[in-house]
């Protein structure tokens, strides 16, 4: 019965989308026959070079007084048009915000006004005319000439609902900058802030520069590169994961206070945080150390937040986030025995630390060292508590491999990470200089690498070369810009503050409409294809359980159908996602799931899933685990495959399977 059911809502859905279709085409045609008919009367919209606009929206609104009986000239979108007879209105979009046009037969002429009423929404035009006020107050402009500046070809969304899909906003951002001013507007002030950081350095004598993208060897941070090859030269390179090493080499020759704002790509998932992708600001300053960079950093984002929003006070989800008092410093020991009672002090060897990893249900890998747990420890407890803007200072050096040693305990290093909200927003060192010291670490770095880790860093022996000629006492410091750029505009999620974020490869709707009815013609006229043979000769499965469960125990455990909401990589973590899901109460369930290896999390989001919801809650990496997914497990050929079960979508979120 319910695969009837199901049937039947896919016919439904397909007739449906074959109706808008034809709507849409229907709506480009008309649009196409108004543009041949300009173009028959040698008034082609498509060959105007240049249209000059002496004013903004916004301009003539805020200083209305001023404007007020003037000439103007504006250009922009035509977002909503009234026809009224022998007057009319139609409201026009541009850069700052939109503003209302009055436009009436008897002042623009009868064949004119007859042009504007055949115009389209989403048509660009330009105006001319005087400001004024109408009765209901509304600033408007007063119509005197109108031009066609381009034909829309195609209509916008649906006034009232606009670009609702967040994919679609998300591959389509030319509409979402249209039909969505809260999305122009963090964008605009993204550029604000980026001109501001500059503003700033530029008046504390650092010099921007550029630096390769392409590289031999991509260093400098812990991440895997992508990889692609030079034809000319014939030689593999890779895309920068990181601006450091080419700057330090700067210092060396004697630029003492450089940065740099540009692109590093780093081949890793992406989710609300992370886009493989994205802008790093990095900046190195001779003759200072971490306190140093502290200093700086504290007064920049000070500066920056006032620049851009007019106060050192942000609002961040609901949260208010004081950039205005002094920021608290803590060692990253301290913090974690703030958190956790644990002085990492007295932790004598990687064997205690271990121990106290698994008495405190952290995971760890072999490799791990007592640094790398203490690392752990900070990202469980620590990280998701510091709200208000916080300096952790004093890493273990195992986690640092480009940082100077604390002379006074040389396991730990002289670097310190900013935490606002929870996230990490900047990462800062005194900056090696020793080059035997150096040599050592990428020794260590490329041994890790040797071990399976593919974010381990290599040996650069250009770079080794240039701190042999003498780097002098620096600190550097980098920022993601994307995430200040989140703060200061309450985004939360890294895409809304990317215009053209990286998305899975997608077919265009048209195609997938063209496929739909493709495979319905098919589906009538050829036969039925035989059913698809799986080879499941090379699969291992575990054994069966032999005892037996009492049907009792088995009916308490609770197994729901949820919706996923959102998906994330959990910071620090190869295995874990973050599911954030409906599961039919008014409260939203998080879920982690260790399945990082098998799927991509924006592939997961709007699945419909089985999870078992009554089982104690789990802390995991500093959350609650509230369930567990159900996946299929199996082995073939010695590696393993998991298979996240996924269901009928028309299964509603919290429908409990029996």
């Amino acid at each position: 019965m319910a695969n009837e059911v199901n049937t039947q809502n896919e016919v439904t859905d397909a007739k449906q989308a074959e109706k808008e279709l034809k709507e849409l085409h229907r709506l480009e045609q008309v649009r196409l026959e108004k543009l041949q008919e300009l173009q028959a009367q040698g008034r082609d919209p498509f060959e105007i070079v240049k249209y000059d606009v002496t004013a903004h929206s916004e301009d003539v609104k805020e200083r209305f007084e001023e404007y007020e009986g003037k000439d103007v000239t504006v250009a922009g979108r035509m977002m909503s048009k009234r026809v009224m007879g022998k007057a009319s209105f139609c409201n026009v979009l541009d850069l700052k915000g939109n503003i209302q046009i009055y436009v009436a037969r008897d002042s623009i002429g009868e064949d004119p006004y007859k042009d504007f009423k055949k115009m389209d929404i989403g048509d660009i035009i330009g105006v001319s005319g005087k400001v004024f006020k109408t009765k209901t107050g509304e600033i408007s402009i007063h119509a005197e000439k109108l031009d066609l500046l381009t034909k829309s070809m195609k209509p916008l969304p649906e006034k009232f609902h606009g670009l609702t899909d967040t994919d679609a906003r998300y591959r389509q951002r030319y509409i979402d900058l249209i039909m969505n001013q809260e999305s122009r507007k963090v964008f605009v002030k993204r550029s604000q802030i980026i001109s501001a950081i500059r503003r700033y350095l530029d008046g504390q004598g650092f010099m921007e520069v550029e630096t390769p993208m392409l590289v031999p060897n991509a260093g400098g941070a812990s991440a895997r590169p992508f990889e692609t090859h030079f034809n000319a030269l014939n030689e593999d390179v890779k895309l920068r994961i990181s601006l450091e090493l080419y700057l330090k080499r700067l210092i060396v020759g004697g630029l003492e206070r450089v940065y740099e704002i540009g692109r590093v790509f780093r081949n890793e998932g992406v989710d609300t945080r992370h886009n493989p992708e994205f802008t790093l600001m990095e900046l190195y300053q001779a003759y200072t150390d971490y306190h140093g960079m502290m200093d700086l950093t504290e007064n920049m984002y000070r500066y920056v937040a006032r620049e851009v929003n007019g106060t050192a006070m942000v609002t961040y989800n609901g949260t208010e986030i004081d950039l205005e008092k002094p920021f608290r410093r803590i060692t990253m020991i301290d913090a974690v025995k703030e958190e956790t009672g644990i002085d990492w002090n007295e932790v004598p060897d990687t064997e205690a630390a271990k121990k106290l990893a698994d008495e405190h249900h952290i995971e760890y890998e072999k490799r791990h060292k007592k640094g790398d747990i203490l690392n752990l420890f900070f990202d469980e407890f620590c990280e998701a508590k510091m709200i208000q803007p916080t300096f952790v200072m004093d890493h273990p050096i195992e986690i640092s491999p480009l940082t100077k040693k604390k002379p006074e305990d040389p396991e730990y290093v002289q670097r310190f990470e900013l935490y606002i909200y929870g996230r990490e927003m900047c990462n800062a060192y005194s900056e090696l200089n020793d080059p035997i010291d150096q040599r050592e670490r990428f020794k260590a770095q490329d041994a890790l690498a040797e071990a399976g880790d593919e974010e381990a860093q290599h040996t650069d022996e250009d770079f080794l070369n240039a701190l042999s000629i003498g780097m002098p006492p620096t600190g550097g410091i980098g920022y993601g810009i994307d995430r200040l750029v989140m703060l200061l505009t309450d985004s939360q999620a890294i895409r809304d503050v990317l215009l053209f974020p990286t998305l899975k490869s997608s077919p265009a709707a048209k195609a997938k409409a063209a496929q739909m009815e493709e495979a319905k013609t098919e589906a009538v006229s050829a036969p039925a294809e035989a059913p698809e043979v799986i080879d499941f000769s090379k699969v291992e499965i575990e054994p069966l359980f032999k005892d037996f469960v009492d049907f009792e125990t088995f009916s308490k455990s609770d197994f729901r159908a949820v919706k996923v909401l959102e998906c994330e990589a959990v910071p620090k973590s190869k295995k874990l996602l973050k599911f954030v899901l409906d599961d039919g109460t008014d409260e939203k369930r998080v879920i982690l799931s260790g399945i990082h290896a098998f799927y991509e999390p924006e592939e997961l989001i709007g699945k419909t899933l089985i999870a078992i919801t009554n089982l104690p809650p789990r802390p995991m990496m500093g959350m609650e685990s509230n369930g567990m997914l159900l996946s299929a497990l199996h082995k073939e050929e010695g590696e393993e495959k998991l298979n996240l079960l996924m269901v009928d979508p028309h299964i509603p979120a919290g429908a409990k399977l029996y």
